[in-house]
């Protein structure tokens, strides 16, 4: 075995682990989020409204409903820039 081969191998297991690493932060870091959303199912299932749970924040919206306020009239769709429209 040559030292190219090592160096590679050596290389190529840092970066597994580094990658491996990097995916579980994620999990760790959205875990909260996806706790509540069981609880929320769990809850929907048995039947529960349960409209003053601890596991519903003021700034959440029941789903269906948009999360933005339908008294503006702007028309704006997301992605769109704001100068450009209009203009063809």
């Amino acid at each position: 075995m040559k030292w190219d081969d090592v160096t590679l191998i050596i290389l190529a297991a840092f970066g597994c682990v580094t990658l491996l690493l990097t995916q579980i932060s994620e999990v760790l870091s959205r875990l909260p989020q996806i706790i509540r959303a069981w609880r929320q199912v769990r809850q929907e299932l048995s039947g529960g409204t349960g409209s003053g749970s601890p596991d519903h924040s003021a700034g959440t919206t029941s789903p269906g409903t948009p999360a933005v306020n339908s008294s503006d009239a702007g028309g704006h769709t997301p992605g769109e820039p704001e100068a450009g429209r209009g203009e063809s």
